[in-house]
């Protein structure tokens, strides 16, 4: 599939800069330019590349972000609000950005419980999903987590149509399952893809899409909060990345290693998730002794975050790491770590 603003990029003349960025470098970090399109009022280029991600995505619009994820949400509940929201149900462990953002517009939180097992946070019941909706004008989930857990999101669209409120979803972690019935956009009126996390794509490239209903009052969203000041890499490599074939060899591995090396069996391929308990602080040290960095250190489990670009032999290396380490017993009465529980006046 082609791709519109790499593509741009490659064929630009060289040409001397009397516009910004001031490091005045041709090359591809660029401004608007009148053959680059321009992210707040697209008609060229980017239009053509939101077209085709809305299309990969299954959304009837879909807009690039260079802010990441986080102004992808705040551009959600942005939408929410003029569509006559004024609480919003969402998990006690969502991510800062959307207490952040109901606050900024002040909305008011109907917050859902989550409960905790041996460290990790677990996704909201069905049952606690449903009464909290019921006292709220949005429904707010995340999906997946941080851990590589997923919400039950079919009953989640029947909870949110049966009483005619939006569905938003936070897939800050989600964007490598457009292939699969576990993506967000199956089920969610407005959902946000942090394609940089677990896509190859450059840090701070996110998606933000909606269905029909939604798509007016989101592209509002998106000209309040989005940068008018983007960088075309960064726009580049979320195309490329959106449109990254699938490597089932690579999910295939991760699920193998997980069963092979004592991971916790989570519900995301890309996640690997390895109990270490009072051993984890060590185990870190001496990985990146060696320099192996996991994505994080709870204080009981090291999480290896994977995409299709992950090499088997990387994979294979890590499994050789690990067997040099001692784990310790991970306490099944830990506080979860991870995004910190919201707690009303914080």
């Amino acid at each position: 599939m082609k791709l519109h603003i790499a593509d741009m990029l490659r064929a630009q003349k060289k040409h001397i800069s009397f516009h910004t960025p001031g490091h005045k470098r041709a090359g591809a970090d660029i401004t608007e330019l009148s053959y680059s399109d321009n992210l707040y009022c697209p008609t060229g280029v980017i239009a053509r590349a939101e077209a085709d991600i809305a299309a990969i995505l299954g959304a009837h619009a879909s807009f690039l972000s260079t802010d990441g994820s986080t102004a992808g949400v705040f551009a959600m509940l942005y939408a929410a609000k003029i569509m006559g929201a004024r609480r919003v149900a969402l998990p006690a462990r969502s991510h800062p950005s959307a207490f952040h953002a109901m606050a900024a517009m002040e909305l008011s939180p109907v917050v859902i419980p989550q409960g905790t097992a041996y460290g990790i946070p677990l996704q909201p019941a069905e049952e606690a999903i449903a009464e909290a909706a019921a006292q709220a004008d949005a429904l707010f989930l995340t999906s997946p987590d941080y851990y590589g857990f997923f919400p039950p999101l079919i009953k989640a669209r029947e909870i949110a149509s049966r009483l005619d409120i939006p569905l938003l979803v936070d897939g800050a972690h989600g964007a490598h399952l457009h292939f699969t019935e576990r993506y967000a956009g199956r089920y969610a009126d407005l959902w946000v893809d942090g394609a940089h996390k677990s896509l190859p794509a450059m840090t701070q490239g996110a998606v933000v899409s909606a269905n029909a209903k939604w798509s007016g009052a989101l592209s509002e969203g998106v000209r309040v909060f989005r940068t008018t000041s983007p960088s075309y890499p960064i726009l580049a490599s979320v195309e490329y990345a959106i449109k990254y074939p699938r490597s089932p060899r690579i999910e295939a591995r991760a699920e193998a290693f997980k069963r092979e090396y004592g991971c916790v069996l989570n519900e995301d391929w890309s996640k690997l998730l390895v109990p270490f308990g009072a051993t984890a602080d060590g185990a870190q040290r001496a990985l990146e002794a060696r320099g192996v960095y996991p994505e994080f250190n709870d204080g009981n489990y090291l999480m290896f975050y994977l995409s299709p670009c992950t090499r088997e032999r990387e994979i294979s290396a890590l499994g050789r790491e690990l067997k040099r380490l001692v784990r310790g017993e991970v306490d099944r009465d830990a506080p979860a770590g991870g995004i910190p529980i919201y707690r009303e006046g914080i």
